[in-house]
């Protein structure tokens, strides 16, 4: 599969990649690397993973970061319990013989590379873990393999496609980053944002569609302490769609009140009054 017919597969599952982000996929793809997509939030890079793995017919294992991530939680922990089931109902029974594959609990990271078709492992804000749990996927990014000292190496029987996203919250080692390839996914341009809104919302009143996405675009250069990203753009959309509203200077009440779909703090709703709001309707018209 060419990059131009990935990107057309992407499409067809209603996510707009533009050429580089489309370029960096089908290198990943063809070279068996991992890919780093590092942006803003809500510019959809976790849906960048789900719309591959609904491209290759691939299962999606995903892996949540956050601060105090470690090895049991991400890779392997052993069935204590049921370990000591076993040697209560087996006296005598060897160590070796509670170590075996049977007592290993797989987490997702371990879980990716036992598939016996190559998934799309999806490790979602790596920025969230702490620095220490990047040493963890050195050994996975690398060689595609997990080392559980009590029961040996264990490598990968399919290599899954590995996609890391990052919200820029800190700094990124080195060496992961080596390991990676990479890519930037920004906030859409207004032609982008209106073509995924197209493909989302293929029954909205065009419009209405292009107000929305003005709007949007215009907010976001607004002081706001959380910037609406697609999926808010996209529930707001849906909002609107439901109130029967077909241009936003229609019922100016109903759309200041929509708001709760766009800005997620009482300090940004203070900051978006009518009078704001309707001077962006204004030049959306």
């Amino acid at each position: 599969m060419s990059f131009r017919e990935l990107q057309a597969s992407l499409a067809q599952t209603g996510y707009v990649a533009d050429d580089a982000l489309a370029m960096a996929l089908h290198l990943a793809l063809a070279l068996g690397r991992p890919l780093l997509i590092e942006g803003p939030a809500g510019v959809g890079k976790t849906e960048i993973a789900k719309a591959l793995a609904a491209v290759k017919g691939a299962r999606l294992i995903r892996l949540q970061c956050y601060e105090g991530l470690d090895a049991a939680a991400a890779i392997y922990e052993w069935n204590y319990q049921r370990q000591l089931l076993a040697i209560r109902a087996a006296e005598g029974m060897g160590e070796d013989a509670l170590f075996t594959e049977k007592y290993l609990l797989k987490r997702p990271l371990l879980e990716a590379i036992t598939q016996a078709e190559a998934p799309v492992l999806l490790i979602d804000e790596i920025d969230r873990a702490d620095e220490e749990f990047e040493a963890y996927l050195l050994e996975i990014l690398s060689d595609f393999q997990v080392t559980v000292p009590e029961f040996g190496t264990i490598t990968a029987t399919c290599r899954p496609m590995v996609v890391l996203t990052a919200n820029g919250t800190r700094d990124l080692s080195d060496a992961l980053r080596r390991r990676c390839l990479y890519a930037h996914v920004s906030y859409p341009s207004p032609e982008a944002e209106l073509a995924i809104l197209g493909l989302r919302a293929p029954g909205l009143e065009a419009r209405l569609a292009r107000q929305i996405v003005s709007v949007v675009q215009a907010l976001r250069h607004e002081e706001l302490e959380k910037k609406p990203g697609i999926a808010e753009m996209l529930d707001w959309a849906a909002a609107l769609s439901g109130l029967g509203i077909n241009d936003l200077s229609d019922d100016p009440a109903a759309v200041q009140a929509s708001l709760v779909c766009l800005l997620k703090t009482a300090g940004d709703r203070d900051a978006v009054p009518p009078e704001l709001l309707a001077r962006l309707i204004g030049r959306a018209a």
